[in-house]
């Protein structure tokens, strides 16, 4: 199953989340978690890892409508976009919130769930 948009990008880990951040803003979303994976495995595992960040995208006005549809649904917010080097190789990959929301049954999800995922797509061919 795919779940994922992925894309290898020709920038730095830190120049790719800077583009992602103002891609996904251009596109209305506000970053709202933030997970530094190499930095939390260190302090908390002493364990190396490489970069990878995992920003929490939001739409607000969607998330309020889904919601309104459908508390449970926050259980699958926000749309995590994950940045991340692989053996010297940089990445950028969205969730793909109509796969993710295809898991509830309401078709009344679905039409919001393209919606955003298109800006995702979109912000992500824009890195």
């Amino acid at each position: 199953m795919i779940y994922g948009y992925k894309k290898q990008v020709s920038l730095s880990f830190a120049e790719a989340e800077k583009k992602a951040r103002e891609e996904l803003a251009k596109e209305g979303f506000g970053i709202i978690t933030e997970i530094n994976a190499k930095e939390t495995f260190r302090k908390k595992l002493d364990a190396d890892f490489e970069n990878y960040v995992i920003l929490g995208a939001c739409l607000p006005a969607s998330a309020y409508k889904v919601l309104q549809i459908d508390k449970e649904v926050g259980l699958l917010l926000p749309c995590n976009v994950v940045v991340y080097e692989d053996r010297g190789k940089t990445y950028v990959s969205a969730i793909l919130p109509t796969v993710a929301m295809g898991m509830v049954e309401n078709s009344d999800l679905a039409p919001i769930a393209k919606e955003i995922e298109e800006k995702l797509k979109r912000s992500v061919d824009s890195i």
